[in-house]
């Protein structure tokens, strides 16, 4: 019999005959969960960083490519016994260890939550400055930002907690409006971008600014990971989605045409309209908020900033709420349901002081990007090789829900799984104690620090290594 403290309504799997989702849905859920602003400022920020055009699709198709793979792998459990993210864990972790993988997915989450919402507000400001240009540009190198700036991200944030308080049913419309204006307001963005830089040519001529293959290389790697990290958070919880599948072909067929196609066209229309402000404006603008607000038409600026606030808003209910509300439901679940998840991440998405995170493309890449990838890379490892390697897909649902079941190892935690992880963490901290600047550079051979350029592989290695010798060793 289930333990009520390890199951509520939100975490149950899904019965056979409720899982109603195929192909398209899925290939529907990534373009729309792609065509985000976040996208178009990763793939901008890649220009800004150096690469030219080619470089940067480049970089942004191989990187979502890799990750589509643990995509897939993951999602076959969910796919299989109807089961959320924070449950499926449990069969690595343990029943109360789940918490530790679950609680980093969902404190990423709330990072994005708040990227994302200080991204709408940015872009409700923009739209009063349009129509008062005496107030000033946004001021991100303050730890705060100016008052009214403020108002309208905690505004928005507001918004963001209305709709969480109506239930997630309230965002379907939006949804719907956003796949078909995004992809109409993307083409209109490619078609200025090409008509005011007067053609493809002198958009697609834009060099490199690396002058050496090591240089570009020394660049590249990091950002590959950066862009692995992306949707780091989404390869773990993919099986919040995938439970609904009507068969592991839907799931499978649905993610390959939709992640990949989504985000480099996207990418596409970030990289060309980046490139053409550095013809335009004599250098790159990175970032779309600010871009459209040197738009000379009030009217086409009030367009793209009421396009960008139903965009953000839609995006960030359906990827950054639904996870990290189940998560925070998994610590309690007899106390906290969906809607008290969703306030929790709004909170911890303002503290995360998000305006920071995206306030440089350097910041964005390497400090938020590849940081993150490094707690997620090891437990996307553990839970791939447990569920493939150890249990050969083969899962007790029912122990999933109890604490005397097979998966309560040690008083609910499986050692093997937090060592593992915590193996594949340490790596990659010297790197990023430097990239934060808080070591000096001689304190670690070079080789050591370099690996974080590399961290949601190394992590993912690392920890899968180490799981799989331990619980083998146990049997």
């Amino acid at each position: 019999m289930s333990n009520h403290s390890l199951i509520n309504e939100d975490l149950a799997p899904i019965q056979r005959d409720q899982r109603k989702w195929g192909a398209w849905n899925y290939a529907a859920l990534w373009i729309s969960m792609s065509l985000c602003i976040p996208t178009y400022m990763l793939a901008s920020s890649l220009i800004e960083g150096g690469m030219n055009w080619w470089q940067s699709i480049l970089t942004i198709f191989i990187g979502n490519s890799i990750v589509l793979i643990p995509m897939i792998l993951n999602g076959h459990a969910g796919a299989k016994y109807g089961i959320p993210f924070p449950v499926f864990v449990r069969a690595s972790f343990g029943t109360s260890g789940a918490n530790i993988p679950a609680m980093l997915r969902a404190i990423v989450a709330c990072g994005w939550f708040g990227i994302q919402t200080w991204i709408g507000g940015s872009s409700l400001y923009n739209l009063l400055r349009a129509w008062n240009p005496s107030l000033a540009e946004i001021d991100n190198s303050s730890l705060f930002p100016q008052a009214l700036p403020m108002i309208c991200f905690l505004l928005f944030w507001l918004l963001n907690m209305f709709i969480v308080h109506k239930g997630i049913d309230s965002i379907k419309k939006l949804l719907v409006f956003k796949a078909f204006f995004l992809p109409i307001a993307a083409l209109a963005l490619l078609l200025w971008a090409i008509w005011a830089a007067k053609g493809l040519g002198p958009i697609l001529s834009q060099p490199s600014k690396f002058e050496t293959t090591s240089d570009f290389f020394a660049y590249f790697f990091p950002a590959l990971t950066g862009m692995v990290g992306f949707w780091a958070t989404l390869s773990l919880n993919i099986p919040d989605f995938t439970r609904y599948a009507v068969s592991q072909k839907a799931q499978v067929k649905g993610q390959m045409i939709g992640l990949p196609t989504a985000m480099t066209f996207f990418a596409f229309v970030g990289v060309i309209v980046t490139s053409s402000t550095a013809i335009i404006y004599g250098h790159t603008e990175w970032d779309i908020v600010k871009l459209a607000g040197k738009f000379d038409s009030k009217i086409m600026v009030s367009f793209a900033m009421i396009g960008i606030l139903i965009s953000t808003l839609a995006t960030n209910i359906a990827a950054n709420i639904v996870s990290p509300a189940n998560d925070f439901a998994n610590l309690a679940p007899h106390k906290i349901n969906f809607k008290t998840g969703g306030y929790i991440t709004g909170v911890i998405g303002v503290l995360i002081f998000p305006w920071k995170l995206i306030a440089d493309p350097n910041g964005y890449i390497f400090t938020w990007l590849i940081a993150y990838s490094s707690l997620l890379g090891p437990v996307g490892g553990i839970m791939i090789v447990d569920y493939f390697f150890i249990r050969q897909k083969i899962l007790i649902a029912e122990d999933l829900y109890k604490n005397d079941g097979v998966y309560s190892y040690n008083k609910g935690y499986n050692p093997s799984a937090i060592v593992a992880l915590f193996m594949g963490i340490i790596p990659n901290v010297p790197g990023f104690l430097l990239q934060i600047k808080v070591i000096d550079a001689s304190i670690f051979p070079e080789w050591i620090s370099h690996l974080y350029n590399y961290a949601w592989f190394v992590g993912f290695g690392v920890s899968g290594f180490f799981y799989y010798f331990m619980m083998k060793n146990k049997k």
